[in-house]
């Protein structure tokens, strides 16, 4: 579990808050006057009613003869009821413009970062920041700060009209008023830290619960659901027992606020009355005293009350600062448009990219990809194949070397209008709530009916939209639920498709397919390659095999490249991928035979292939 924030984290975390503010524009500022403007209002208000009451207890006089007064009452009483409603409309409107704000900022901020950032972070802890995270700042802008200002505005204004008139009554207030914030800074000390915690441990069950939603399956079929659901209930205990601690902090101090509150109130109520009954006061100074004490205190008490919103914000800001402030792998600098040739031409130069705390994913790579075709990326696992293309797709950032597309930097071109030329169909797609049309347009949503239709029948979803009652308006809800995965992967091939973009990219195109699918989808790519590139990623290998250049990767280093026919003749590795893949066909041995191919070496698993073959620097200069 991650460490508690420092000091000097909270301390920025609370800064930041603060500069958010200027989000809202005028309607938080507008609030705190508002309130502060009812707190004069109930100024005037008891002094006033003190005035009434006198006259007409004491001085035996009619209502009806203090008219006036009672009108000014009347208005101070109506218009403090509407301060007070437009102060809350006005700091939950400023409140809103802060959480929209504040929520575009971290969901284009991770935009910025990259699949490469967001696939290392806990997808539950991300949705609940963006989520509940964003919502605990409205109580701190809405509620929070301005009852930090009406606490230090209004009790000194009271004090301002209270010492020229009872000065006795004043000093008790000047006395008692700094004990309410002292215990309420040395309980909320003890508080922060408990909250910081208790954010991490629910971080913690969040990230928890969905691993065990989405490994249900395979904890059913190894009988250890039980164990998994004792460990939960683990979790939540502890989740609980930190809640019940929170909760018994908040409880102390809002009990220990108003303890002190009501003593000082009731020291003030029986210094008061004292000096009536020895009539060393006058009644509407007295009872006006009386009225302004509880609402001397008040300010503090909502304070108090108040404080835990400002734990919750200051806790989500902090993880909020951590994704706004952090380093993309890529610069997203570039703001050139790309130079319109009519075939794009791509070229690595001694490319090299290491993850933090890991060894070289790729190192010192240097191929070029140039017109259209289909061009093969394979080797074993953690080859380095993924990372390449993620290089290619500006998701990474070379350390060393660079990436030229048309001999201009990539690093220099605009990312997104990059990214208008690049199509991309991952192993396991990912297909909005939707239905099958709606994902498909995804690709592009000004497409025509015709153009729709041409890109369905490319990928094959034509070939099943018709089983379904509702046809093409057949919904597919969350993980592409309501389709198989083989026809989740031909919803996203028509997609890409769709967008007709120069650079196609494919990560094992033919999962989840069955051959005559398979067959059918390779011909489409075929076609699609004649006038467009086509990258390939292939775990198996006979879908590149007719491909214009084959990439073999191997520890991270280009171990070769060439067609299927030229590796075959020079690298054993490629042999031994073939044979691993059960690709061994006649051809295969036709030509491992016509060029004198140890055959016995096509046994041998490529798990434990750790060096080069000795024929790899002739592959690389094929």
């Amino acid at each position: 579990m991650k460490k508690p924030a420092s000091t000097a984290e909270l301390s920025r975390a609370k800064q930041w808050l603060k500069q958010q503010k200027s989000i809202a524009g005028r309607s938080l500022t507008a609030s705190i006057v508002t309130s502060i403007l009812a707190g004069f209002c109930l100024i005037a208000q008891t002094a006033v009613l003190a005035y009434l009451v006198n006259q007409v207890v004491f001085l035996d006089q009619q209502w009806l003869d203090h008219t006036p007064a009672l009108s000014v009452l009347l208005v101070l009483i109506l218009i403090r009821i509407l301060l007070i409603k437009y102060t809350e409309q006005l700091a939950f409107k400023g409140a809103t413009k802060i959480k929209l704000s504040l929520r575009n900022s971290l969901y284009d901020k991770l935009i910025t970062l990259g699949p490469s950032y967001v696939s290392e972070q806990q997808s539950p802890q991300l949705a609940q920041l963006l989520q509940q995270g964003v919502e605990e700042l409205e109580a701190y802008y809405a509620r929070y700060l301005p009852a930090v200002a009406f606490c230090a505005i209004i009790p000194l204004s009271i004090l301002a009209v209270v010492l020229p008139i009872d000065w006795l009554t004043g000093l008790i207030f000047l006395v008692t008023a700094p004990l309410v914030p002292m215990f309420m800074i040395l309980i909320g000390l003890k508080a922060e830290s408990l909250n910081q915690k208790h954010w991490q441990q629910l971080n913690r069950m969040s990230n928890h619960f969905l691993d065990v939603i989405q490994g249900l399956a395979q904890l059913k079929l190894f009988n250890a659901s039980r164990a998994e659901a004792q460990a939960i209930a683990d979790i939540a205990d502890k989740y609980r027992r930190s809640t019940m601690g929170i909760l018994k902090i908040a409880f102390l101090s809002s009990f220990a606020l108003e303890f002190l509150a009501t003593l000082s109130i009731a020291l003030v109520a029986v210094i008061v009355g004292f000096r009536l009954f020895w009539g060393e006061l006058d009644f509407a100074i007295g009872f006006m005293m009386l009225l302004l004490a509880p609402e001397f205190y008040l300010p503090f008490r909502n304070l108090g009350s108040q404080y835990h919103a400002k734990m919750k914000g200051v806790a989500a800001a902090q993880q909020m600062l951590e994704i706004l402030n952090a380093t993309p792998a890529h610069s997203g600098q570039g703001k050139a448009k790309l130079n319109d040739n009519n075939q794009l031409s791509i070229c690595f130069k001694d490319v090299s990219f290491n993850y933090p705390n890991k060894e070289a994913a790729i190192s010192s790579i240097s191929l070029t990809i140039d017109g259209p075709g289909l061009y093969g990326v394979v080797g074993p696992s953690g080859a380095g194949k993924s990372t390449l293309i993620d290089l290619l797709l500006a998701f990474l950032q070379p350390q060393h070397g660079h990436i030229s597309i048309n001999q201009q930097s990539l690093t220099d071109i605009d990312k997104k209008h990059w990214h208008q030329h690049l199509a991309w169909v991952p192993q396991n797609s990912q297909l909005i709530y939707g239905s099958i049309l709606d994902n498909i347009q995804l690709g592009d949503v000004n497409a025509s009916t015709e153009q729709v239709l041409a890109a369905a029948q490319q990928s094959g979803v034509d070939q099943f939209v018709n089983d379904f009652d509702d046809g093409w308006q057949h919904l597919i809800t969350e993980h592409g639920r309501g389709i198989s995965g083989g026809q989740k992967q031909r919803i996203a091939m028509a997609r890409a498709l769709l967008k007709q973009a120069d650079i196609l990219v494919l990560d094992e195109p033919s999962a989840h397919l069955d051959s005559e699918t398979e067959q059918w989808l390779n011909q489409s790519i075929a076609q699609y390659a004649k006038d467009h590139i086509v990258i390939v990623i292939a775990h198996r290998l006979h879908t590149v095999k007719d491909a214009k250049n084959i990439l073999l990767l191997n520890d991270g280093q280009l171990w070769a490249q060439g067609t299927h026919q030229q590796l075959l003749d020079s690298s054993d590795l490629y042999a031994q991928l073939i044979a691993a893949n059960g690709e061994l066909s006649q051809q295969i041995l036709a030509a491992a035979g016509n060029n004198q191919v140890n055959l016995n070496k096509l046994d041998v698993d490529c798990t434990h292939t750790t060096g080069r073959n000795t024929n790899s620097s002739e592959a690389k200069d094929a």
